[in-house]
């Protein structure tokens, strides 16, 4: 039965400048501010890698392509109003930006930089963003509206714009886009280094648009073209207590499907409470849906709640891929029909699997369940970090589970891993996700401690007002060994609440889309102090309860078999194929570990035998030649080729297998998810 949640919203202040906070979600999640993760670790090294490679590459972006001389030429026209330059072509905007949303390229990457500052401090970089502050707050008309599109050349403003501000909204503009990347890294930026500098602009924004926006006489009746501004918005209300801005992001999502465009690949066909299905641009579809989970939340709607459900069990049911991607056409960035999930030409931006992460956590935070944190590690795992090189320095816009090495739709994003693109929101996007990371490990209800990822770390939390510092060391992913040490606890007695993966408990996914084809059953283990623990689990969680003392250690075992997957006979791709899967990742047959092997030919064994490699070494070519290291997997297998004569013949090889998110670091070739298990699987 589903619950109906009436949110309870609790006043608090913060420590650093007496700011009224909001909590609207039932469940809480940990900041990323309380959670170190240890360096030399999976995540470590990824938080590494975005500090030393990404952002500094994104900074220096911003500066190559243009992106702070936009902000510049817009303080000088403020600066100067009617100036000669305005008639120059030098001044025409549609000449030198490329988009009108380039500006969030700067505010995005303020917002890694700035959940960076938190892992590693660092005064320079600090005073680097302040710089760039400077840049940005020039840019800004003195009624708070921020946009250098128009502000550069206002009689002649980027071809998106449109004439008059919001003219254009519901389409192209991205002016409300622009707003909530500013806001999500404003808060951000105050929230790990206390100033308000950021946010004060943020918030200057944000009034305006409150002031100009809505349904009454004389404000523009516009919802946003791009969603986010709703969840940023909604965030913002949390962090500040002013509900002008929560009433602001119901208003941008009520009148969806209202004003002036009615689409499906806007997500603006129907009012959002009526819709049932994913349908439309995956990206701008995650963001809004995440914004309504947030809205369901703070407000307590229930329409809201019951609508985000379903469309949830539409995504997880139907149109989801093995990797935790979505979105199956390429035609529209689109989410497709139900069971559409073809593998060579799927799209799966980067920027849409990061969506899911912010919807599948919003979804814990209403519920409580750890199917939604399953999912979110499975996206997290393999839909999202595939779109970044373990060295930082390369990305993929699309994220297709097969390649031949010439994928067909826009090959220069697609082919091999691109150290930028001229539509820079996938690494801008995973410049700020990345070093977020932290935000998602725990949360807490109450007495209960939510254990939600498994990562080397040391976290600081809050039960029931007092603070608890836990300690966690793991290799997870490439094993499911974790141990839990108590470094304090002031909050005495609380329930330790462990999740116990869905793919420990033989369920692929929280729905009938996969399921495993082998007949190995997984276990897991718990102990506290090394006496074991047993009990039934509650909504995927081991509960624990007792008065916890310093120096308490819990030790989790998974057990990480490799499981065969297949999927729902429905998905016609999939049809006479087996995946492989071990622990939280998905495997992948790649040219560069098969030499003289095509992935696209070979037949596995229904009950295939195989054997684990631990530290299995790659050369990253695609980066700087250093070798990194995953567990790769060996099976024995069948290659089919037709004869000169025409006949079908099979040879045995043993196949390698890899991690799916570490393809392509070696150069474009043949890849594959899915691998045939009969003839009919196999492919031309």
């Amino acid at each position: 039965m589903k619950r109906t949640i009436i949110a309870t919203m609790i006043l608090t202040a913060s420590a650093t400048t007496g700011m009224a906070q909001v909590s609207g979600y039932p469940y809480t999640q940990v900041p990323f501010t309380s959670v170190k993760i240890t360096p030399n670790t999976f995540w470590g090294d990824r938080i590494q890698a975005a500090r030393e490679v990404t952002i500094p590459l994104a900074f220096s972006k911003c500066e190559s392509e243009h992106r702070y001389k936009n902000f510049e030429m817009a303080a000088y026209t403020l600066q100067h109003p009617g100036h000669e330059g305005l008639q120059t072509p030098e001044w025409d905007v549609a000449k030198f930006m490329g988009f009108s949303f380039d500006d969030t390229d700067v505010y995005k990457t303020i917002e890694g930089a700035s959940y960076v500052l938190q892992t590693f401090p660092d005064n320079k970089l600090k005073a680097y963003i302040d710089s760039v502050l400077d840049v940005v707050g020039a840019a800004q008309e003195p009624d708070g509206y921020l946009y250098t599109a128009r502000t550069i050349n206002p009689q002649h403003p980027h071809g998106w714009s449109g004439e008059k501000r919001w003219e254009k909204e519901d389409f192209l503009s991205h002016e409300l886009y622009n707003l909530g990347h500013m806001v999500d890294a404003a808060c951000a930026h105050y929230q790990a280094t206390g100033s308000t500098k950021f946010l004060d602009i943020a918030r200057r924004y944000a009034d305006c648009v409150v002031r100009e926006v809505g349904p009454n006489a004389g404000q523009a009746c516009i919802v946003p073209g791009h969603q986010i501004a709703e969840m940023a918005l909604a965030r913002l209300y949390v962090l500040t207590g002013e509900k002008k801005y929560l009433d602001e992001a119901k208003f941008l999502l009520d009148y969806r499907g209202k004003t002036g465009r009615l689409d499906i690949y806007s997500q603006s066909d129907k009012p959002v409470v009526e819709q049932t299905e994913a349908w439309g641009h995956a990206v701008r579809a995650g963001y809004m849906y995440a914004g309504m989970a947030d809205v369901a939340a703070l407000t307590g709607d229930s329409a809201y709640i019951k609508a985000i459900d379903t469309i949830y069990e539409n995504i997880v049911g139907r149109k989801y891929y093995l990797t935790g991607g979505v979105g199956a056409r390429h035609a529209g960035e689109a989410f497709g029909a139900d069971y559409e999930l073809p593998n060579l030409t799927a799209y799966n931006e980067t920027c849409a699997a990061i969506s899911m992460v912010y919807l599948f956590e919003r979804m814990f935070l209403l519920h409580g369940d750890a199917k939604y944190i399953d999912c979110l590690e499975r996206t997290l795992y393999n839909g999202v970090i595939s779109g970044m090189s373990v060295d930082g320095g390369k990305f993929f816009y699309p994220n297709p589970l097969s390649s031949n090495g010439e994928y067909a739709f826009n090959a220069d994003r697609t082919k091999t891993r691109q150290p930028w693109f001229g539509c820079a929101c996938c690494p801008s996007n995973l410049c700020r996700f990345i070093p977020s990371m932290p935000g998602y490990m725990y949360g807490v209800h109450g007495s209960n401690l939510y254990v939600n990822l498994y990562a080397a770390n040391t976290a600081n939390i809050t039960v029931n007002g007092k603070n608890v510092t836990l300690e966690e060391s793991t290799q997870y992913p490439w094993d499911g060994d974790i141990s839990i040490k108590v470094l304090q606890n002031k909050a005495k007695a609380f329930n330790m609440m462990i999740r116990i993966p869905g793919w420990v408990q033989n369920q692929v996914v929280p729905s009938s889309l996969y399921s495993f084809s082998d007949d190995i059953l997984s276990g897991y283990e718990v102990s506290v102090n090394g006496q074991p623990v047993d009990g039934e689990l509650q909504n995927g969680y081991l509960v624990i309860n007792r008065n916890w003392k310093k120096g308490d250690i819990i030790r989790i075992h998974f057990d990480m078999p490799v499981r065969t997957v297949i999927a729902s006979p429905r998905v016609a791709d999939d049809r006479g194929r087996v995946a492989v899967e071990r622990g939280p990742l998905v495997y992948c047959a790649e040219w560069a570990d098969n030499e003289g092997i095509n992935p696209h030919h070979l037949l596995l064994a229904a009950q295939p035998q195989f054997e684990v490699k631990p530290a299995y070494g790659i050369t990253n070519t695609e980066g700087d030649g250093q070798t990194f290291h995953v567990t790769a997997i060996t099976a024995k297998a069948q290659e089919a080729a037709i004869t000169a004569e025409g006949r079908l013949s099979a040879k045995d090889v043993t196949v390698t297998l890899i991690p799916y998110y570490a393809w392509n670091h070696r150069g474009a070739g043949k890849m594959d998810v899915w691998l045939a298990r009969s003839l009919s699987g196999l492919e031309d």
